[in-house]
């Protein structure tokens, strides 16, 4: 049985299908469909400096560094130890010398070879034909990538390239697709809202964003440590998840004061930022900032009332490190990927979004609550226990798919004796559960904008009949 695949093979293309929209590419499946030969010699050369690594592939799909041999899984892996560097794309670094191109280009041949045999199997299924709809659509992305030309496209419409309508279970998948195609978002999915505008990018086109942008990162090629998802756990809540990245109202050092008050007036502002140019922030005008300035001069300026404190942060910040600079000073200002100021976050921000995502919670506390109850006031244990199938020895075990299980067995609805459709009211059930899922796994994503008004529906009828259980 492979491993990868669970043992599930298909005339279509067998395991190697599987590697499309499942996980990322490796050096060892390179090996076995006989792209890549156990013993070939690799090289990353380093042209700024004049130096060259070599390296062997095993026949472990490892990459064995020369003359130490040292061994990795990761091609990113190998070259930055290689080299001594914080961060490289091991896919387009090394050159596999015989062939005299790099992983990079052997792994696109694997991928087109694999599509090529999903495309031509005579009975498709949908998941196949949607991985082929996603596969071509990442194909033209890393076309216009390197033309120069990154497509723009908003998170929330990237997720739809997956069928995805949050960032939930299938993040990894998404990433996987992506670095399969050599690719990555600036700034980065994760860590922005899902309206914010990202660009699909290569790891080389990053490297000469950093270059114009002041970057302190020292390299030829930059981007993210781990191309292969060994270490990849990222379920923080960012900075960027609050702040949409599209600009911040501003002022100018010289501008007159009656520029910053009126902005303010008109937005409903408690504060501007002050700015020389996209990434100079010189700080802050605030209300508080303004009644000193006046105070001390009758004819005071946006120079008067700057308060020099302000902070800025880079968009992928944990939130969770800002809290205290947010608890101090009610706001931080917040950094795009090229480091230019295009976001503010308020504690006023911080409050709304915890609100999303606690009413939710707190919400479907009650409902389990009341359902374990309603359960338990018409079904005995026994009877619980078969419709499960599971030796549940309290109702307070009860999870929601157990409870809908119960109350969609005909018998034990007519129990009930509601005035109400048992086909309407179990599917409405399996939506909640649904939600459920997602709230309680802590996605980044608020929930959709109607779910509070079905919690609280659903909980209203629950609370309507239940005296008739």
């Amino acid at each position: 049985m492979d491993s990868e695949t669970g043992g599930r093979e298909s005339e279509t293309g067998g395991r190697t299908m599987y590697l499309i929209g499942g996980r990322r590419v490796t050096v060892l499946d390179l090996l076995q469909a006989g792209l890549l030969q156990a013993g070939a010699k690799l090289r990353f050369h380093r042209s700024r400096i004049g130096v060259a690594y070599d390296a062997t592939v095993t026949e472990k799909g490892r990459i064995r560094l020369e003359p130490e041999g040292e061994e990795f899984r990761s091609p990113s892996r190998a070259a930055m130890v290689a080299a001594g560097m914080r961060a490289v794309d091991g896919w387009r670094a090394w050159l596999v010398v015989d062939q005299e191109r790099f992983l990079d280009a052997v792994r696109q041949d694997l991928l087109d070879r694999t599509i090529s045999k999903v495309a031509a199997a005579t009975h498709q299924r949908n998941e196949d034909i949607k991985r082929q709809r996603v596969y071509e659509r990442l194909k033209q992305a890393r076309r216009r990538a390197e033309a120069h030309d990154p497509e723009r496209i908003s998170v929330r419409e990237l997720l739809k390239l997956w069928e995805a309508a949050d960032r939930g279970d299938q993040v990894s998948q998404i990433e996987a697709d992506l670095a399969n195609h050599g690719l990555l978002t600036s700034p980065s999915f994760r860590a922005v809202t899902l309206d914010t505008v990202v660009s699909l990018t290569t790891p080389s086109d990053e490297a000469e964003r950093s270059a114009t942008t002041g970057d302190t990162e020292i390299g030829d090629i930059r981007v993210v440590e781990n191309d292969e998802g060994d270490d990849d756990l990222n379920v923080r809540l960012t900075v960027g998840n609050l702040s949409p990245l599209a600009g911040v109202e501003s002022v100018g050092p010289n501008s007159p004061l009656e520029e910053a008050t009126t902005k303010m007036l008109l937005n409903d502002y408690s504060q501007l930022a002050v700015l020389s140019g996209p990434r100079g922030l010189r700080g802050a005008v605030t209300w508080r900032s303004v009644a000193q300035a006046m105070q001390q001069k009758s004819v005071a300026s946006v120079a008067d009332a700057i308060d020099p404190q302000a902070e800025v942060v880079p968009y992928d910040r944990d939130l969770f490190q800002v809290l205290p600079i947010l608890q101090q000073r009610e706001f931080v200002f917040v950094q795009d990927e090229t480091k230019a100021v295009k976001g503010i976050v308020t504690t006023a921000d911080v409050a709304h979004r915890y609100g999303e995502m606690a009413t939710p919670f707190f919400q479907l506390g009650e409902l389990d609550q009341t359902l374990r109850w309603v359960v338990s006031r018409t079904a005995d244990m026994e009877t619980v226990q078969t419709i499960c199938s599971r030796p549940i020895e309290s109702f307070d075990q009860l999870t929601m798919g157990h409870c809908k299980r119960v109350l969609e067995n005909k018998e034990v609805w007519e129990r009930l004796g509601w005035p109400v459709d048992r086909s309407a009211f179990i599917s409405r059930l399996e939506e909640i559960r649904l939600i459920r899922n997602q709230v309680m796994h802590f996605h980044p994503d608020p929930v959709p904008e109607d779910t509070v008004d079905k919690l609280r529906m659903f909980t209203s009828l629950l609370h309507r009949y239940r005296g008739l259980a």
